[in-house]
Formats: C-alpha cells, sequence, structure tokens
C-alpha cells in the first residue's frame, strides 16, 4: 500500500536535502544524485508490489470465504463466524495452501509475581531442584535485547507438575497474565513434485524468496 504523504514541490534545478533544504542540482554530488535515483527506482517498485500483493491477500481471502460459502450451502451451516485453521489441497495432491490463525498475546504484570514465587521455590530446593526444572525455569524468564521473554519457555513450565503451593500459585500466575490482544491471519504456499516428495514453500517473503 503507497503513502498518501507527499513532498511540497521542488523546483526545477534543485533538490531538497535531508533537512528539508533546497539545494541547487549543480552543488549536489554526482554520486549523491545517482544514489538517489536508484533509491527512488527501487522503492517505487517495492510499493508497487506491495499494493499487488495486499490486493492477491485480499483475493485470496474472498476466494476462500466463497469456497467455504459453498460448503456451507452443501451441509446447510449457517454463514458467518470466526475463520480458524484450515488447508486447501490439490486434486493430485501436489499443491496446498495453509490458513493459519495466530493469537496475539501479551504477557501481564502476574508475569512477575510467578517469578517470585518460582525464584523462591528453586532457592528452597535448591539442594534436590532437578537440574532440568532449574535450567526450564532460567531460560522461561531469560529475557532478550528487547527486554522480551520467552513465552513458549514460559508456557511450557505449567506442563510440569509440583506438589507445591506455591509453584501451584506460580503457573495459575502465568495463566493469569496471558492477555489476547487479537489474532492475525497468515497464508502459506506449498508444493510438491510428487505426491510422495516433502513439501516446499513458495515464498513471497523478499529475505527468503
Amino acid at each position: 500500500m503507497t503513502t498518501t504523504e507527499t513532498l511540497p514541490d521542488i523546483p526545477a534545478g534543485y533538490m531538497m536535502d535531508s533537512k528539508g533544504r533546497l539545494v541547487p542540482e549543480h552543488l549536489v554530488r554526482p554520486q549523491a544524485k545517482l544514489e538517489d535515483q536508484l533509491v527512488r527506482k527501487v522503492i517505487g517498485h517495492a510499493e508497487e508490489l506491495n499494493s499487488r500483493i495486499s490486493r492477491f491477500r485480499g483475493h485470496c481471502f474472498d476466494d476462500f470465504g466463497a469456497f467455504l460459502d459453498l460448503l456451507r450451502d452443501k451441509y446447510q451451516a449457517s454463514r458467518g463466524g470466526k475463520r480458524g485453521n484450515m488447508t486447501f489441497t490439490s486434486y493430485d495432491g501436489t499443491l496446498k495452501v495453509q490458513v493459519a490463525v495466530a493469537d496475539r498475546i501479551l504477557l501481564g504484570p502476574e508475569l512477575q509475581i510467578a517469578k517470585e514465587l518460582v525464584d523462591e521455590c528453586i532457592a528452597e530446593w535448591s539442594e534436590g531442584a532437578n537440574d532440568k526444572i532449574r535450567l526450564l525455569v532460567q531460560n522461561a524468564f531469560r529475557t532478550d535485547q528487547e527486554g522480551k521473554v520467552n513465552r513458549e519457555a514460559v508456557f511450557a513450565l505449567r506442563r510440569i507438575e509440583i506438589d507445591d503451593e506455591r509453584w501451584r500459585k506460580a503457573m495459575e500466575a502465568i495463566s493469569d497474565s496471558i492477555r489476547v490482544l487479537g489474532s492475525k491471519t497468515y497464508v502459506r504456499f506449498y508444493r510438491r513434485v510428487t505426491q510422495d516428495a516433502p513439501w516446499r514453500p513458495v515464498t513471497i517473503d523478499l529475505a527468503s524468496a
């Protein structure tokens, strides 16, 4: 989707620098002019491609919705409702489209209370604590450069059954910390040469295309 913001008109024979000043073209270094032309050309193509991908995504969901409506008519099901994870395949089994719905999750302040309770448990069990559990705890509450914890590791702690009231309260605090902010739908495309061959993704991501 292209931006609607535009720069002010620049008089002929001038270029605008990064501070918004008008500079006569003959004072701009040739390599700076070439770099400017290069960036504008590439960005133009990128914005066009972004717009095409956005339209393509919309067409995909329109087609998915139309197909699901046909199935609802066949089985006399009511229309509408929240879409979940779905997989569509070609008749010969060599093409596959997956629609995945992932929740956007935030962990609230209860997580800090859970960490304090777990730290109490580990400190008290220091002599007999299972090394694997200790490592799981350390990995769960270790933050990355952005200060975020590993959510998968945190959630994995809830699967560990320990007969300790503080541990149970900590796991309850982890559950209470989960906030679902919404969901995002992803579409992934796959193909394979034969029915027995492994699936290979059809990438649209520029970094892995």
